[in-house]
Formats: C-alpha cells, structure tokens, sequence
C-alpha cells in the first residue's frame, strides 16, 4: 500500500534463506522470488520508505527482510531522507527461529542510528502491528498513526490468549485502545495515511480546528487582583486557543493529559514544534503525563532542529495524590531540564495565568513573553493569602504584593517584552521572537535576574 509511486525500489532481490532446515519452509520461500519479502524498501521523492506485507507470509521478519530495513535506514542517513514505515505484520519468522529474533535488535540499532543522524521517522500502522517489528523498528519512529480498527499489540490476540489462558478484555489490542494511551498519535481512515504523511513532512498544511468560546467580560478591577481575574476570565482565549489562529499547520503529537497539546506545526512560515496548555481542562491544571508529553516535544524539536513555541495558560500543576504518585515533582524537574538543553531557539508566550513552577517548566525560554493583562507568580494570590494571612478571603489583597502583573515581570527582568491583547499582535510578536531567539539566552536572563537581586 505505498502513499505514492516509487521513485526507487531498494533490494528488491534480496530473499530468505533457510537457516533452520524448517520442514516446508524451503518450499514455500521459493515463492518469495516471484511474490518479493514480507517487506518492501525504496524511496519516493521526498523520503524513504519501509512497507510492511502482511500477505506475504505474515509480513513476518527473517533475515531478509531484517537485512532490507537496516539498509533502507543506512541509505535514508546517506540520502538526508525521513523515513516512513507502513506496517502490517505478525512478528519475527517463526521458520528462522533466533535468525529472526535477532533482527528486532540490528533494525531497533539501525532505528536509532536515523534519529541520531537528526532525521524525522513516521509510521502507520496497518492491520496488524504486532510482534516482533511493532518491538523494534516500528516503535522507534518519532510520530505515529494508526489505520482505524486495526490489531495492535506486542502480543497478538490469539498469543495473548493462549498466554495468559483467559479472553482478552473487549477493545484490547486495538488501535483506538492505543490511541486512548497515548501510544499512537492519530487514528487514520484507510485512504488517509498520504494526506497524513504529507503534514508530517511540512509539504501541506492542516489548520488544528478552532473552537468557539463564550464573550468574556472585563471584570472592571483595578490593581493586581484585577489583573489576574483579567487572565482568568471564562471566555479568555487560552493557550490551545492561541495556538489554533497562531499555527497554519498542526500534526498533533498525543498525550494522555488533555491540559497539555503539542504539535508538528507551522508558525510565520516556520517548522516549529509547537506546546500549549488548556486551561478549559481541570482548570488547566498538567499531570505529570502533560509534563511528559512536554518533554517529548522539546526532545523532539532539539533533535530535528526545530524551534520551539509554548503558550502557557496555567495556574499550576495538579497537586492532587494521584500526581504526587505519577512522580509530579520528578516531571517537572525533567521539563526543566529538557527545556534548559534544548539545542533550538524556544519562544515563549504566557497568554493568561502563570502559576508556580508548573507554569515556569513550559515558559524557559530565549524569548519570554507576556499578554497585557496575563500574570506570573511564585504562587497563586489564594496560595499565598493561606500562607501569609491564614485567610484566602485575603487573595486580592496580597496579589499585590506578589507584584504578578505584566509590567511587574518586565521591571523585574524575568521578561522580554509585554504584547498588547489581541491575537494579531501576538501572531507578529511570535514571528519577530523566532527571528531574534539565540539559544542560551533562556539561562543568561534568569542570571542576569539573579546577579541584579543579590547582596554582598
């Protein structure tokens, strides 16, 4: 099922051979030279191809078909080609026995070897993905998207059955159940991998859907209590909301925290890998997945060379027990870290509320911004109204004292420029950031900050 014609076939006369003396298998790879391997390499104009053929014994993997890939990804590394693997297969060649099994390490090496060399990898998996490829090769490829209904599991159906002697749970070992873990990126129609593929590369754009909010109104407070109910406000656009009019393109890179979104987008005609929060889902509050899928994004923009865009819209992290077992603190910490290695220009916007260091993990930029009426805190007013004054009836009283607003975080330093309201200004305030972002200058200012606050 190739997404285009073939520029080039790539070892096309590379056939199994019968390392076990298997009973019936000398007979039935003599077909292979007429019907080709459980694989098929090449490459079309625009990247490299790895095409599974499950109706070719199984689309099982032996030497061969081993041997094709780990070549295919040698020559996308020589040629600077994405990769693109459509999988249908039911595992490793049970006829070459430990020839077979110990493809699922060179084609996982030679997997690895792609993305080291900074180059993009996207799969399809078809019916079924299961085994040994879905093991190895399969699921190293950085996006992934999954035919609807198809099988999907390291263990087949039928093994898994057989294994654990009891019926498997309905909707298991499905490709929506892999898609409802965040395992899988999108569910595709049949006819709707090359349209797919075509985003993924940058080569057609697909808005990500906007969504209607209700009018807000301006709460008509002054002083800094005015100003966060100003970026609390329901009706506010919010981080995901921003991100829908900012993107031109958006391939959505799925987590299992609805607050935290990220994407393969376009911005001001740049690939960028786009993070935004959404602060209509539990009060926009991330789990320690939402941090995950962060960190995901980031590692992939650094090792892609993409620049990086977060739209922080959150009053903090979710600090219920369920988090704090999930690892809260651990997540964050990595965020942190990712963000701070990141090789690539970030530019960050915080368009509502910044809470804490839920909302500082998204927001380590080179360029840092704020939205007019948006604030930024240590702690959110009530949070400090119940430390200092043991009185949350007190927020709006010590919300001053926070110095939180906009114009605050510019005095302080921790800011690079205040944008005015309004999505145009935020849309050329992004594309000027891309243009001006120098990586490092996200730890420089936060020293510069330091040194200027210190005595003695």
């Amino acid at each position: 099922m190739p997404f285009h014609p073939s520029v080039q076939e790539w070892d096309a006369d590379l056939l199994a051979g019968d390392p076990l003396g298997f009973p019936g298998y000398d007979e039935r790879r003599r077909h292979l030279a007429e019907s080709g391997e459980a694989v098929r390499t090449g490459r079309t104009e625009h990247y490299a191809y790895v095409e599974g053929r499950f109706e070719v014994l199984g689309g099982t993997m032996g030497a061969a078909v081993g041997e094709r890939v780990v070549r295919a990804y040698g020559r996308a590394c020589d040629l600077r080609l994405p990769v693109v693997v459509a999988t249908r297969t039911g595992g490793a060649r049970l006829q070459e026995g430990m020839v077979a099994l110990i493809q699922l390490a060179r084609t996982a090496d030679a997997a690895r070897r792609h993305r080291d060399a900074g180059l993009l990898s996207l799969g399809v998996y078809g019916s079924p993905t299961t085994g040994g490829v879905y093991a190895s090769y399969a699921s190293l490829v950085d996006v992934r998207a999954a035919v609807e209904h198809a099988v999907i599991g390291f263990a087949g159906p039928r093994v898994a059955e057989g294994t654990l002697g009891e019926p498997l749970p309905p909707g298991s070992h499905t490709a929506e159940a892999a898609y409802e873990e965040g395992l899988v990126d999108e569910l595709l129609t049949p006819t709707g991998a090359a349209e797919w593929v075509d985003v993924a590369l940058g080569r057609a754009d697909r808005p990500l859907p906007t969504r209607p909010l209700p009018a807000w109104a301006d709460p008509a407070a002054g002083g800094a209590w005015g100003e966060v109910l100003r970026a609390r406000a329901v009706g506010r656009p919010t981080g995901i909301d921003r991100a829908a009019r900012l993107c031109t393109s958006w391939l959505e890179l799925r987590g299992t925290d609805p607050v935290v979104r990220a994407g393969l987008a376009t911005v001001a005609g740049h690939r960028c890998v786009v993070v935004a929060t959404d602060r209509y889902h539990r009060e926009g509050r991330p789990r320690p997945a939402g941090f995950r899928l962060a960190q995901r994004a980031v590692r992939l923009a650094g090792r892609l060379g993409l620049p990086v865009v977060t739209l922080v819209d959150t009053p903090g992290a979710d600090p219920s027990p369920a988090s704090e077992a999930d690892g809260l603190a651990y997540e964050i910490a990595h965020t942190f870290a990712a963000m701070a290695a990141c090789p690539t220009p970030i530019v960050s916007v915080c368009v509502g509320e910044g809470g804490s260091g839920g909302a500082l993990a998204l927001s380590v930029a080179d360029r840092l911004l704020m939205a007019e009426h948006a604030v930024f805190s240590v702690i959110g007013p009530e949070g400090a109204a119940a430390i200092l004054e043991r009185d949350l009836a007190r927020a709006p009283d010590v919300a001053d004292r926070l110095r939180l607003t906009s114009a605050d975080m510019s005095r302080l330093g921790v800011i690079d420029a205040v944008i005015a309201e309004g999505q145009s200004s935020l849309d050329a305030a992004v594309a000027a950031a891309l243009d001006a972002a120098v990586p490092g200058e996200r730890v420089a200012r936060f020293d510069r900050v330091t040194a200027r606050w210190l005595e003695g």
